[in-house]
């Protein structure tokens, strides 16, 4: 299956760290091969990068790497194909305009009869996969039943009870944001961990580096990372519960639904 990674912060924070971690397993230390993408968020201002090519060697993942680039939220991804062929359309994260605001989105896991179970209806997939089948059924289901004034906690809830169908059609790991908010559910694997004052040292267990984050942050920083698997070898990380959604916003959690029972 594939691997997801993204960061939720208070402050414009760069992923070089943690990215260099995922794009080993593009290939040298996984065997995510076929395709990767990453999306950053600055302001209501969204950039992205896609590669259908391995991360271990693509050109364009050294550039993310070397280049520092500040945001508050992050979705990335790396593919290991099982529907849809390998090529940039079927590369996620995918994203589309909901309320005058991009929304992106990644998933890890398969799921059956995508178009039968999860029709298409305002929006359209560009590629094959079932993965953007399923983004674009849900995000339709957002534009349906709300409206861009919405609290987020009914929003949370319903998206819960959506992600909660998609699961009982397959493995359905999932990371979407419209900016602001970073939804992370899990169905089979997912982890994450805050990183706040005091700081300390975090070593990556997929590549020789480290970094003493005292020396990058000040004391007001908060930066949560979530992972399909920890990247480092040195920290305890949060496990998210299979059927759960964690919401979070400037790194903080800000809701969490199980088996339909907020928390």
């Amino acid at each position: 299956m594939c691997e997801l990674l993204g960061m939720s912060a208070n402050v414009p924070t760069d992923i070089c760290f943690s990215f260099s971690g995922l794009v080993k397993r593009g290939g040298e230390t996984g065997p995510h091969k076929d395709g990767w993408g990453i999306a950053f968020y600055e302001g209501v201002g969204y950039r992205e990068f896609r590669d259908p090519n391995p991360s271990v060697d693509s050109e364009i993942a050294k550039l993310i790497q070397r280049y520092p680039i500040k945001s508050k939220t992050v979705i990335s991804h790396i593919r290991q194909a099982n529907v849809g062929e390998i090529c940039l359309e079927n590369t996620h994260p995918f994203s589309r305009e909901l309320w005058g605001r991009y929304w992106s989105y990644a998933h890890n896991g398969q799921l059956e009869e995508s178009k039968t179970h999860f029709p298409a209806s305002f929006y359209l997939p560009v590629g094959t996969t079932d993965s953007e089948q399923a983004f674009c059924w849900l995000l339709a289901q957002i534009r349906l039943n709300f409206t861009d004034q919405c609290a987020i906690g009914p929003l949370s809830q319903a998206l819960h009870q959506w992600c909660e169908q998609l699961r009982s059609k397959g493995v359905f790991n999932m990371l979407l944001s419209n900016g602001d908010y970073l939804f992370a559910y899990c169905s089979t694997k997912l982890s994450w961990i805050t990183r706040e004052a005091p700081f300390g040292e975090a070593q990556l267990s997929d590549v020789e580096m480290k970094v003493d984050f005292k020396e990058e942050t000040t004391p007001h920083d908060v930066v949560t990372v979530i992972a399909t698997q920890p990247l480092t070898d040195n920290e305890a990380w949060n496990t998210i519960l299979p059927g759960e959604l964690v919401v979070f916003k400037e790194g903080r959690v800000v809701e969490r639904f199980l088996k339909n029972t907020a928390e």
